[in-house]
């Protein structure tokens, strides 16, 4: 630090809170550490009574946090998102748009692990809105070495460590499968659950069938959805592995590449997922979806209507937390399951 007059402080970054007392106003603090002093500042400093200063004496190979903070936002922020302004060392990101949120968790930890340093996000493979916040960074001392900066940076890479999808994927084909849903024996309570979570994201559902259990009439709805222009398919129901469960390998028959069939996750553990060659997803759905709050399905939707590929290695993942507590009151996705 060093002690300067306040009528030549323009520019210099004070180093503790300064208070300002008004009586029956207001008594805090007016200009806090690490504000730097502008023309408009100097006269309501002689008015607090401070005609000196004690500033930052800025030293070569040394930055401010709001400059440290900066160099951080810049290796964060993707496309889609916009910062805040920067204050006392920190800065958030917001949405820009609705979509999906996706963190590259092991170079956000390998930041986190340079020291003096610190980034929080939402979790990864979340759905978000316009104007939601997405993560926080911020340097922790006043001041700090360049070379922490540019340490951060290096353990980032070149790529930004969040992004942002928007929603891409707009129509549906849903495929109920059951002899008795065909016969009308007993109600579709299946299709209007799943038309209502494709709903929340934007998704319209241009077309539905009722093939029964015979597998080649599974199979040509399948194919009759995708010539319809549906840019999801989803058969529900017949999932298991019984043998009169002929969804899966209705799928199988009609081309798909499949991702996996089983899921760590419950519910939702006999979940099928495939990409056909033009990149259109097809999901085998379990019966849990229909009847449970939040299943595999609602894990794994977000990323299928952003059209960001389900890797196999990130169903395995899904184990950790892929225990649903079933509570009385359902919190998702502000709760446990799926993170």
């Amino acid at each position: 630090m060093k002690l300067i007059e306040t009528t030549q402080a323009v520019g210099h970054v004070l180093c503790h809170d300064m208070t300002q007392i008004i009586p029956g106003v207001t008594k805090d603090a007016r200009f806090r550490k690490g504000h730097v002093v502008t023309e408009e500042d100097i006269p309501v400093l002689l008015s607090m009574g401070k005609e000196h200063l004690y500033v930052w004496e800025k030293t070569p190979g040394m930055l401010h946090e709001n400059e440290g903070a900066e160099r951080l936002r810049a290796i964060c922020q993707g496309a889609s998102m916009r910062p805040t302004p920067v204050k006392e060392g920190k800065i958030e990101l917001i949405a820009e748009t609705d979509g999906l949120f996706r963190v590259d968790a092991d170079r956000l930890a390998a930041v986190n692990s340079v020291g003096d340093v610190i980034v929080a996000t939402r979790h990864t493979n979340t759905a978000v809105r316009a104007g939601d916040k997405l993560a926080g960074m911020r340097v922790v001392p006043l001041v700090i070495p360049e070379e922490t900066l540019a340490a951060a940076e290096q353990a980032a890479g070149e790529e930004p460590l969040l992004s942002l999808t928007p929603w891409k994927r707009r129509t549906a084909a849903i495929i109920a499968t059951g002899s008795e849903v065909q016969k009308g024996l007993i109600e579709d309570r299946f299709t209007p659950v799943v038309q209502a979570k494709l709903a929340d994201f934007g998704v319209r559902t241009i077309c539905t069938a009722t093939p029964g259990d015979d597998r080649e009439a599974i199979t040509a709805a399948i194919h009759a959805a995708r010539d319809q222009g549906a840019e999801i398919v989803l058969c529900t129901g017949g999932m298991s592995v019984d043998p009169d469960d002929r969804t899966p390998g209705a799928i199988r028959a009609a081309g798909p590449r499949i991702v996996t069939y089983g899921a760590p996750v419950l519910p939702g553990a006999m979940l099928l997922v495939g990409y056909f060659d033009d990149g259109t997803p097809i999901l085998g759905l379990p019966g849990c979806v229909m009847y449970a709050k939040t299943s595999v399905f609602d894990l794994l939707l977000p990323q299928i209507v952003a059209d960001v590929p389900i890797r196999r290695e990130e169903i395995v993942r899904m184990g950790e937390g892929g225990l649903c507590l079933g509570c009385g009151q359902c919190h998702f996705p502000n709760c446990g399951f799926g993170r």
